[in-house]
């Protein structure tokens, strides 16, 4: 079976290079052939209308994100990381046009470099946002924990190397979509898909290593690093000063509720443990809104600030650009602060 971002009937794992016409069964048939604009499945034209809305509003509000994040506001490091994630969400978002037609019509006419490209790009956005988060989480925490080495040490050169890492990292994690993605043809039909076929175990371990490295260990990171944040801002009462947080906290639940579906349906996929037709579609909607996740991020940006009726009057750059600048002067104030507070107590040592 297939649990790569593939929207059509799943084949994994075999290889239909030796089948003829001649020697198809009637079901082959019937499934192989070239369909018309979803032929009316309700499923087809909802997946599809979806998925064209996450392209317009992934393209738009990732490509402001990029805009204002790149060239209106001031380098930091926050916009360091928040640049980074956009790049990410844009990169997905813009080979999505490919999968969509492809589920419109049930039949791969991109050629092999699209079909291992559009896979490849699911995934790294998978692991470089989630990677990122990691990495934002950790600088938070040091943050917090260490505000006068942090003021003097946190640096966008260093963000940037940080940044550089985590793309490479994810990067090569990404590199299965390349190697077992292919295009098969068979009855006159092509199929973009993975064939394990050439290692017994290779499917199951593609599947647990994105799920453990790409889910499980960097949640884990960051609930420690967020339980260390919030003990120290309770035990210094400053419980008030937690507005840096919101839009990353934000941005993590997203992203956790948005791949949880489809990492669950990939589990459920190796596992066998339902009918095809009901993991098919468990793929399907756990695809969708692993998707939803590029489009949502920017929206976030926007309405996470403070005084949200004072945004929503001002122009959307505006919005973004308040958003994401609030983040960085709120944490800089804190930094401020307890770097005053540690002076303050180091003349009474």
């Amino acid at each position: 079976m297939d649990s790569d971002f593939n929207f059509d009937y799943n084949f994994d794992g075999v290889d239909y290079s030796n089948y003829t016409a001649d020697n198809a069964t009637f079901e082959e048939v019937h499934t192989f052939r070239v369909h018309p604009i979803c032929s009316g499945e309700v499923m087809c034209m909802l997946l599809l209308v979806v998925n064209v809305f996450i392209f317009l509003l992934g393209i738009v509000g990732n490509g402001v994100v990029i805009w204002i994040a790149g060239f209106k506001m001031k380098k930091s490091v926050n916009t360091t990381w928040y640049l980074s994630l956009a790049l990410s969400d844009f990169i997905f978002c813009a080979s999505l046009p490919v999968n969509t037609i492809y589920m419109a019509t049930t039949n791969w006419i991109f050629g092999h470099f699209m079909c291992k490209f559009t896979s490849f790009a699911m995934f790294l956005n998978m692991f470089s946002s989630i990677f990122l988060l990691v990495v934002i989480s950790m600088d938070r925490c040091v943050s917090v924990m260490f505000p006068v080495w942090a003021q003097n040490q946190r640096t966008i050169s260093k963000a940037w190397v940080m940044v550089i890492l985590a793309w490479i990292l994810a990067t090569a994690l990404s590199v299965p979509s390349v190697i077992y993605r292919e295009v098969q043809e068979h009855l006159g039909v092509h199929r973009c898909l993975n064939n394990y076929t050439t290692s017994e175990h290779s499917h199951r371990t593609v599947a647990t290593t994105r799920f453990v490295l790409g889910f499980i260990v960097p949640f884990l990171i960051i609930i420690f690093c967020y339980s260390i944040i919030i003990f120290k801002l309770k035990s210094n009462q400053m419980a008030k000063s937690t507005k840096p947080f919101k839009v990353m906290t934000a941005l993590i639940v997203t992203f956790f509720l948005c791949w949880l579906p489809y990492h669950t349906s990939v589990l459920i996929e190796l596992n066998r443990s339902l009918p095809n037709d009901i993991i098919n579609l468990l793929l399907k909607i756990g695809t969708m809104t692993a998707s939803a996740n590029s489009f949502l991020n920017p929206i976030l940006y926007v309405f996470m600030g403070n005084d949200f009726r004072r945004r929503f009057k001002s122009s959307i750059l505006s919005k973004i650009e308040n958003a994401m600048g609030e983040e960085g002067r709120t944490l800089s104030r804190y930094l401020s602060r307890s770097s005053s507070m540690d002076a303050r107590a180091s003349t009474h040592i």
